[in-house]
């Protein structure tokens, strides 16, 4: 299968998960998440707000908050075409909707951070492989963005288990992950400490 078809075929597993199915996912993704200790000891970690069916950090999100964390959230960049900016986010600042619909931090009331400050970044995966490899949902938001971060920065991905599939053919511009972090499990990838 090629990447345009398990991209559609993995979109469509997630998305006909239940509320019910998500939410319990949402649940195990926190508890996978805080067995980690690169989430346990990192202290500025940028998540994502869950959309079209991925799976949601919400949780996770709420955990290190309250343990005093630096958190942030993705907000298109509106100068560069297809790239992100990570803006500082706490508990109850406002969100607004960009031009996908997806919430995310207003760029005017909330400052930048910069690629080279955050610890750890938690991405959406549309799908994922045994060996690191790894579908988005295709703009290239993330690879652009991520190629030029901090080398401390790890990255991890976030995605159902069930949308795991046997091999993801690998693109040049592919940025790869240190490990995946499902509801049932942990694959690390790369060796990374702490």
């Amino acid at each position: 299968m090629d990447n345009k078809a398990i991209r559609s075929l993995m979109r469509q597993r997630r998305r006909s998960l239940t509320r019910q199915q998500q939410l319990l996912a949402s649940d195990g993704l926190a508890e996978q998440l805080c067995r980690l200790p690169a989430f346990r000891y990192r202290q500025r970690i940028a998540f994502y707000l869950a959309n079209d069916g991925e799976i949601d950090p919400q949780l996770a999100l709420g955990i290190a908050q309250q343990a005093g964390k630096t958190c942030y959230l993705p907000a298109l960049n509106p100068l560069k075409q297809n790239r992100l900016h990570f803006i500082r986010h706490r508990a109850n600042d406002p969100l607004v909707a960009n031009r996908f619909g997806i919430l995310e931090p207003s760029l005017r009331s909330n400052p930048i951070a910069s690629l080279h400050a955050i610890d750890l970044i938690l991405l959406p995966l549309v799908a994922f492989d045994r060996h690191g490899n790894r579908l988005g949902m295709g703009g290239g938001f993330y690879d652009r963005t991520l190629s030029h971060r901090g080398r401390h920065t790890l990255l991890i991905g976030l995605a159902h288990s069930c949308q795991e599939t046997d091999n993801i053919a690998r693109q040049h511009w592919d940025i790869p992950l240190h490990a995946i972090v499902t509801e049932r499990n942990i694959i690390q990838i790369r060796h990374f400490s702490g």
